[in-house]
């Protein structure tokens, strides 16, 4: 069963989050291992399993990301642990002047004009995998993929300076 099936949600990019988490705690209520307490250790360490795979499901449809790579996965794309580098030279030249952005940042005002540039631009880009994915254009959607990752790890590196301007 997939993480989809598992939700009684239909495999696709958009989902309802409310709807998800509402799906989630019904579940996690039905499946958790206190309910197993008197059971056999058979029924205890299923319930545990179910209760992994639930946790790990819901972790993964809940991020927009995760989702798409998960769908991806579905259709025969594995891109978790792959190594592949984007040859987009375009792509490759707005990373290289992000990374001297992020470098020159110093002060809150360059800090929050950065997340707002960055949001704005992961928006575009996760729209644009939304339409890859409906069409069911994968090789788009699995470079669109690999874009927002780069653009989470720089989110990320601005967390860390915000932290360390605070």
């Amino acid at each position: 069963m997939n993480h989809f099936e598992l939700f009684n949600l239909p495999a696709a990019f958009q989902l309802d989050a409310a709807e998800l988490q509402q799906r989630y705690r019904k579940l996690q209520q039905t499946m958790h291992p206190d309910r197993f307490a008197n059971g056999s250790e058979r029924d205890k360490l299923l319930a545990v399993q179910r209760t992994a795979q639930l946790n790990d499901a819901y972790q993964t449809l809940r991020s927009p990301l995760s989702r798409a790579e998960y769908l991806l996965e579905l259709r025969g794309i594995e891109l978790a642990h792959e190594q592949t580098t984007l040859q987009d030279p375009e792509f490759l030249m707005a990373q290289m002047e992000w990374r001297e952005r992020i470098e020159e940042v110093d002060d809150w005002e360059s800090l929050d004009a950065a997340y707002k540039d960055l949001q704005e631009q992961m928006r575009d880009l996760q729209a644009e995998l939304e339409g890859f994915l409906a069409e069911d254009t994968n090789d788009d959607a699995a470079i669109t993929v690999r874009k927002l990752k780069f653009m989470h790890k720089l989110h990320h590196e601005l967390e860390r300076i915000e932290e360390q301007m605070e």
